[in-house]
């Protein structure tokens, strides 16, 4: 085994950024310089040809990590960003040896070190993600620089973990136990998968993300069932496969209980590590006799597993894997702001990813789809972990469980469905993260107010018109027999609005699999009826022909005499605005969560202001500005279509049923909940969608209130000047 040592040059400290970006930074100079070594070592021994492949794995590596080392020293990541370029370009050229020598020395020199006050286990984690990687791509490519660039970052992981020893005796342990079987691997170049579980569990060790949201009964189960698999390859001499089964009982299965078990039973605990993790291991890798190895999974484990299992019984059902009590819980989004912004990147990093896993699924290139979904989770998910831990950490195993469910699948290879269903769970969940994460904020909540009133109000005007109209009508006639009939009706309109909610609101609860395609729908739905009824806006704005239109409704009622006509005119007035407010609400209940509050403020003061245009209506008399009213209610009509189309079309991205197609970067990027009540996202078909709809209510908007009215302007011009010529 090679091993590289980084020299680190003088001390500095970097911009001051909060822990989790200092980690990353200095790991990303580490491992910079980790690479630079290697291509130094190359050229030592005249291997042009090698040092051109880890110049270009460097600088590959450097390329990935240049946006967030931007956000950080944007003139020093860029220097250092071009020197590796030169130096790239000097090797490809064939330069002299001792000026090659002397470039990287001097880059090394330059490079950062890492400030004593970083978390040297996050460190060492970022390093053992970049270590994943090198190898997926030795066994997928069979390049050798990148074996050795894998057992260079392993090293100097050691190497970090030895200057900067853990507390913890038994973590300590178990740590160093798994690097004993992570050397090993490597150095016999086994599956990634084998290397990737037990940098997994190291990581998961490191950053104490060791259980997930799951059925602990399962768990025993399931390496019971684990250990029945080994004892049927160990009687058929098949140690290999026995030894993975091994791994998998441990790693996969027993890491997610030790949390629960040492609550009860600390030295239980100790035992089943060691007989587990080491003593079974040792027996299968020595190729022990069969009935050795099964005496020893049946009369030591299994009992003591038992045993665990009854004790640990009477705590709660699922595991816990925070040690965050509910009192030192923060509150949603009590985070940094460097926090939020490296979740949103992760997350954004995260949807990428998942697309590319369901892309490699559906070629059938499993070994590339399983590399992209253990990406997802080891190189950005963990890392969201961190501040959402510290709000919600029973949400965080659950999404914890999700990954591992998903990597579980692929390992498995499920069907197409169920790889697409957890994957559309995890998309889900990963707004929620950021939700937690980055709270509403103080834009989302006004928006979703203004929303709200707005949605009440504009469908409340019309029937406060029609009904002040009728009303006015029944009085000034002397009708007033029939106003009872009038009030029958918006009650019954009311109560049917009602029960209306109440289906709704079940439909949506009890769709399950298919609740996204539904709110999917829905938003679509209400995107057509604020539409229509925009552009219906658009042509009763002036207030000659809307009073013609209401006069043509009571007319209507008035003439027939009967009763029952004034109880349906009145409750088709309001049961239609009713029907189409309960649409529209739910619609916007998908993507206002946690702003419940302000929607339903919104809802009241929109009622109590149609109230308040009632009572200027009917009792003091006066002639209400429709134009501008009706104006308002079309241009908000306008923008909450648009957000709904957005909205709508993202959801049937994420059930991927229409492409997605990301503009990162591009497109500004806005926190969740806004982009939620804005219905704005970085790609190209919601973008298309919106500036379509857009367009045309522009066009639509310019022909009916500019260029209509100067037609008809000129018609009445005309038919005056012929009738003056007539005369």
């Amino acid at each position: 085994m090679i091993i590289v040592v980084f020299t680190l040059g003088s001390y500095f400290v970097f911009p001051s950024v909060y822990a989790q970006n200092e980690e990353q930074y200095a790991s990303t100079f580490i491992i910079t310089g980790l690479g630079l070594e290697l291509t130094k070592k190359a050229i030592l021994e005249d291997n042009y040809d090698a040092a051109e492949k880890y110049s270009t794995l460097t600088n590959n590596f450097y390329g990935k990590n240049i946006q967030f080392l931007r956000t950080v020293d944007p003139n020093f990541s860029d220097t250092i960003h071009l020197e590796l370029l030169d130096l790239h370009s000097s090797i490809l050229s064939k330069s002299e040896s001792q000026n090659l020598i002397d470039q990287i020395n001097k880059l090394q020199e330059t490079l950062p070190s890492n400030s004593l006050d970083d978390d040297s286990n996050v460190i060492v984690a970022f390093i053992l993600s970049e270590a994943d990687e090198q190898y997926q791509t030795f066994i997928q490519h069979k390049s050798d620089e990148s074996y050795f660039f894998t057992l260079s970052l392993i090293d100097h992981s050691k190497l970090i973990l030895n200057q900067n020893p853990i507390s913890d005796n038994r973590l300590k342990q178990e740590i160093d136990s798994f690097f004993t079987d992570l050397d090993k691997s490597v150095l016999n170049k086994s599956n990634f998968i084998i290397v990737g579980n037990l940098i997994t569990a190291i990581q998961r060790d490191l950053l104490e993300t060791e259980s997930i949201a799951i059925n602990k009964t399962n768990l025993y189960s399931e390496i019971r069932n684990l250990y029945s698999e080994l004892i049927t390859s160990v009687n058929s001499n098949d140690y290999s496969t026995a030894e993975e089964l091994a791994i998998e009982a441990y790693l996969e299965n027993f890491e997610y209980l030790e949390s629960d078990i040492k609550k009860v039973d600390e030295l239980l605990l100790n035992t089943l590590e060691i007989d587990m993790r080491e003593n079974l291991r040792s027996m299968i890798t020595q190729k022990e006799d069969s009935n050795t190895i099964i005496s020893f999974i049946e009369n030591s484990i299994l009992p003591d597993l038992a045993k665990a299992e009854k004790m640990t019984s009477e705590l709660t059902p699922f595991v816990n894997g925070g040690s965050l009590n509910s009192q030192n819980l923060k509150s949603m989004g009590d985070t940094s702001d460097d926090q939020k912004t490296v979740v949103k990147n992760k997350i954004d990093i995260i949807r990428e990813q998942l697309e590319e896993t369901l892309l490699h699924y559906a070629q059938g290139n499993v070994q590339s789809a399983h590399a992209s979904a253990r990406s997802a989770y080891l190189d950005s998910y963990e890392f969201v972990e961190i501040p959402l831990r510290t709000i919600d950490p029973d949400f965080t195993l659950e999404v914890e469980y999700q990954f591992a469910t998903l990597r579980n699948l692929i390992k498995q290879e499920a069907p197409q469905k169920e790889i697409h269903d957890v994957i559309i769970g995890i998309k889900r969940n990963l707004d929620e993260s950021e939700r937690i994460v980055t709270g509403t904020g103080d834009l989302a909540p006004t928006i979703a107010f203004s929303s709200s009133f707005a949605i009440v109000f504009r469908e409340g005007l019309e029937s406060v018109l029609i009904l002040g109209a009728i009303l006015t009508y029944l009085e000034a006639s002397r009708n007033n027999q029939f106003k009872k009939y009038v009030y029958y009706g918006i009650v019954a309109a009311f109560a049917a609005t009602a029960v209306t909610w109440v289906i709704a609101s079940y439909i949506i609860e009890i769709s399950g699999a298919n609740r996204e395609l539904i709110e999917a729908i829905a938003a679509l739905s209400a995107t057509a009826v604020l539409f229509y009824v925009s552009f219906w806006v658009l042509n009763k704005i002036e207030h000659k022909k809307w009073m013609e239109f209401v006069k043509a409704k009571v007319w209507q009622a008035t003439t027939t005499g009967s009763v029952m006509v004034f109880v349906m005119l009145s409750f088709f007035t309001v049961y239609r605005e009713g029907f189409e407010t309960v649409l529209f609400y739910q619609a916007m209940s998908g993507f206002a969560k946690y702003m419940e509050i302000y929607v339903g403020l919104g809802f009241v003061i929109g009622l109590i202001s149609l109230l308040g245009l009632y009572y200027v209506m009917r009792k003091l008399g006066r002639r209400l500005p429709l134009r501008v009213l009706f104006g308002l209610t079309m241009g908000v009509g306008a923008y909450l279509s648009i957000a709904f189309l957005g909205n709508a079309v993202r959801e049937l991205q994420i059930l991927d049923i229409l492409p997605y197609t990301g503009l990162i970067g591009t497109i500004p990027r806005l926190d969740i909940n806004l982009a939620m009540m804005t219905g704005i996202y970085p790609t190209l078909e919601t973008i298309i969608a919106q500036v379509v709809l857009l367009g045309v209510y522009l066009i639509a908007s310019t022909y009916i209130l500019i260029m209509r009215p100067k037609k008809e302007q000129q018609l009445d011009s005309m038919r005056k000047s012929r009738k003056n010529s007539d005369e």
